[in-house]
């Protein structure tokens, strides 16, 4: 046992309590200097490193009101639209905590959207990050999942309907699908079963995971230490460093950054609050209209979306019609006579290549296109677990990269923008050729980027980070 640390006797009160408390719990005063006090991040971090924290903050949110809803929500089919009602009505305070769940579910996925494009444009998942950024791309998955499951739970029309297409897709799946689907439901047709299944993960099952992926995806990093927009180590073996060993570019996060992001914060919630307050359903994007009906069986909405956040992802389901196929078959025989014909490889290697493409081919014309349709749509969301190993620049941040790569990138977001848009719009023939194009650069994007990124010079990297007083 560690010995106590004892204090003169005229010490002030207050560090007497705080040298009680550490002498009986000292791993987490040893937790708090490892992770606040003492661990040392770049001093130049701009607004784009708010997004990190207001995460967690909206997580917070998410978790507290979650425990007041669950307290008057019922899981059962025939009384939970009216209880989301009488929390509405009845139970004091019930529609702000209920407006500020389903805001934040949308303020989550803003903010993680903008943490993860901000990794994307300064190479926070280039090395020795790359767990970091796999962690925070699990996390990106779980979030998905929570967010579907508790979209179910309003049972609403559009809860139900939305839950009815979703669950369906997986029945696309070859020999598996049917049984899958039927796992997922508990029954035959979404119903009582679904809502109590969905009702289980989404308070319990998934939330746990979450934090868990949390804390691992924050271990990760302060293990490694954070990246900053020059993309320059501040703590590597090179770096300079003061007498005592401490970078010369970094300072301590506590108290610099906590006062920072309180910054970050207060605008956040002041947007937040006006959104609340003023546009809860958000013209129909973060509560829609349709999920003010009870839920009906027996009368399909005219139109059937998802909520804002997953529409990008819907899009590239919806491009992949039998037309879409050929498109595709035509990319992957491309693909693979490339590297045939570039790649210095032996002859066994190019038959296997060469065989795999031919088997590849034929799997997707013998196979309906709905199931290559549920495979896109999950491949976009897993092909960002593989980012860190296909950016092959030789340099991280956006700063140093030749400039057309920027405008590149400003491509992909109006893309990915576009696709989100489309995905709340009925489907159109115009909108079904834009859409296809758009999976076609969504894909192209990283999967061309092995080759992509290495063209063009870069600009000269500083051996130090660039830093101005704000």
């Amino acid at each position: 046992m560690a010995e106590f640390k004892e204090l003169p006797a005229d010490a002030p009160a207050g560090a007497k309590v705080l040298n009680w408390f550490e002498n009986r719990f000292p791993t987490a005063f040893d937790a708090y200097r490892v992770h606040m006090s003492e661990y040392y991040a770049p001093k130049n971090f701009n607004f784009w490193y708010f997004f990190g924290s207001l995460a967690m903050l909206v997580l917070v949110i998410q978790i507290v009101t979650g425990i007041f809803l669950v307290m008057h929500y019922k899981p059962d089919a025939a009384l939970a639209f009216g209880s989301v009602e009488y929390i509405m009505r009845d139970v004091p305070w019930g529609w702000l905590v209920r407006y500020m769940h389903s805001t934040g579910a949308s303020a989550f996925f803003v903010v993680v959207y903008l943490h993860m494009f901000r990794g994307l444009i300064y190479g926070s998942y280039r090395k020795p990050r790359e767990l970091v950024w796999v962690f925070g791309c699990a996390i990106f998955l779980v979030l998905m999942a929570e967010a579907f499951m508790g979209y179910l739970l309003p049972w609403g029309q559009m809860s139900y309907w939305g839950a009815q297409v979703i669950v369906n897709l997986f029945a696309a799946i070859p020999f598996v699908g049917p049984d899958l689907a039927l796992l997922i439901r508990g029954d035959y047709v979404v119903g009582d079963a679904t809502l109590n299944r969905f009702f289980s993960f989404h308070v319990i099952a998934v939330p746990l995971v979450l934090l868990g992926l949390v804390v691992a995806h924050l271990l990760a990093l302060h293990d490694v230490g954070s990246n900053n927009p020059d993309g320059v180590e501040i703590k590597g073996p090179n770096a300079p460093k003061d007498a005592k060993g401490k970078p010369l570019d970094g300072i301590p996060f506590h108290p610099y950054y906590t006062v920072h992001d309180i910054m970050g914060v207060g605008v956040f919630l002041m947007v937040f609050s006006a959104v609340v307050f003023f546009a809860p359903e958000f013209g129909g994007y973060f509560l829609e209209y349709n999920n003010f009906i009870p839920a009906d069986p027996l009368k399909t909405p005219a139109h059937i979306a998802p909520v804002w956040y997953f529409t990008p992802f819907y899009s590239m389901l919806r491009a992949i019609t039998t037309e879409m196929m050929y498109a595709l078959i035509l990319c992957v025989v491309v693909a693979a006579a490339l590297a045939v014909i570039k790649g210095q490889l032996n002859a066994m290697f190019k038959a296997v290549i060469g065989g795999g493409a031919v088997v590849l081919i034929a799997l997707m014309l013998a196979i309906d296109a709905k199931f290559w349709g549920v495979v896109v749509m999950g491949g976009a969301v897993i092909i960002l677990f593989f980012l860190p190993w296909l950016d092959n620049s030789p340099v991280r941040s956006i700063r140093y990269r030749p400039d057309w790569h920027k405008y590149l990138y400003g491509i992909f977001v109006i893309n990915f923008v576009i696709l989100a848009y489309l995905g709340v719009q009925p489907p159109s023939p115009i909108g079904e050729r834009v859409s296809q194009v758009g999976t076609l650069f969504y894909f192209g994007f990283f999967l061309l980027m092995p080759w992509w990124s290495r063209l063009g010079e870069p600009k000269p990297v500083p051996s130090r980070v660039t830093f101005e007083a704000h």
